[in-house]
């Protein structure tokens, strides 16, 4: 069955263009640069096709006879609305990378549309945010009456430069929290607690990550909080940066700050990938005060998307799905993640 990657010529896109070849997968690979898209297809010996997401008709029209788009071209907050709505002009279910809670907030918009259409919105099936969404579901499961949810993360990966540009993007809109069921802005850094993610006891501090938004559509359960682990002085910088926040919306700063990215960053190579697992915890309690936990470690984040990613573009080629939005466990069950490489059991306590 036809389906495409579109951005196979960046860092994430590559890899999984990469592996979906070597697991017998023969997808169409997309993007805006003419020369790199083209040079990957004839290297890989698969079709291709360039064009830009300007206009979501147009868009559509490139993806007559196309079943499913794995988006992997960001920044997802200029990416993700032309072609989700081109996906549901065509017919054709949608899957991203993101961890952008906005853009996750969007697409949920989008349900109706794309329920109507026949199509499946399916975002952030990569690290952002297969594990944490799974463990959300799982610890809802173990206490369904729970009020407030926390979630983190810790992992030593180096960013790639999509990562970095999309991080730098968002730093200026603060952090974000879930609390009674609405998404609330807050200062960087406003929140720190000592959490054992899986090996020892650290530091952490809050931030926006995308479970704020997908761990309330997978569970309901209306507080959330995301934490990763960080130096005290990285939390300063956090704070001082609160008061750089104005500079930062600056389109001539971001725009100086991504060239500077794509100039020194490259992303991880296969050798610091396998080397550089994550541990994922998470915390439920309900309004008496009764606690679950459940911690599990995964490959990293890159190392993850990949077969996360695959898994969830095979599911659906060869399943399909009840057509809205959805989130990675709400689609396939939070035993997803035991099925990829790099995958432990879930400790509950």
């Amino acid at each position: 069955m036809t389906w495409m990657i579109y951005g196979a010529n960046g860092y994430t896109g590559e890899l999984i263009a990469r592996e979906a070849v070597a697991r017998g997968m023969r997808p169409i690979l997309a993007g805006r640069n003419r020369v790199k898209v083209e040079a990957l297809a004839q290297a890989l010996k698969l079709q291709s096709c360039v064009f830009d997401l300007d206009d979501a008709g147009t868009v559509a029209a490139h993806l007559r006879g196309v079943r499913l788009v794995l988006l992997t071209a960001g920044p997802f907050s200029a990416t993700s609305q032309p072609m989700a709505q081109a996906c549901i002009k065509a017919g054709a279910h949608y899957l991203d990378i993101t961890g952008e809670i906005d853009v996750f907030e969007q697409l949920h918009r989008a349900d109706r549309a794309a329920r109507e259409a026949g199509v499946v919105l399916c975002p952030g099936v990569g690290f952002d945010v297969i594990p944490t969404d799974c463990v959300a579901a799982a610890l809802k499961e173990a206490l369904p009456d729970a009020t407030e949810l926390r979630l983190g993360f810790d992992t030593t990966v180096s960013l790639s430069p999509g990562t970095m540009k999309t991080t730098l993007e968002s730093a200026p809109q603060g952090g974000r929290v879930r609390r009674n069921g609405h998404l609330l802005q807050v200062p960087l850094a406003h929140e720190t607690r000592r959490i054992d993610f899986g090996r020892g006891e650290r530091l952490a501090v809050a931030v926006p990550w995308g479970d704020v938004s997908t761990a309330f559509h997978t569970t309901g359960i209306p507080n959330i909080t995301v934490y990763v682990p960080a130096s005290r002085a990285s939390i300063l910088g956090m704070k001082l940066g609160n008061w750089m926040r104005p500079v930062m919306k600056l389109a001539v700063v971001q725009r100086a700050l991504a060239a500077v990215v794509s100039m020194v960053v490259k992303g991880p190579d296969e050798a610091s990938r396998a080397r550089m697992p994550a541990y994922v915890w998470g915390e439920a309690i309900n309004a008496h005060g009764v606690r679950r936990t459940a911690r599990v470690t995964t490959a990293n984040g890159y190392s993850l998307t990949v077969p996360g990613a695959l898994a969830v573009t095979q599911f659906l080629l060869d399943k399909g799905a009840s057509p809205g939005f959805t989130t990675p466990s709400r689609l396939m069950g939070h035993g997803l993640l035991a099925t990829l490489p790099g995958g432990n059991p879930m400790v509950m306590a």
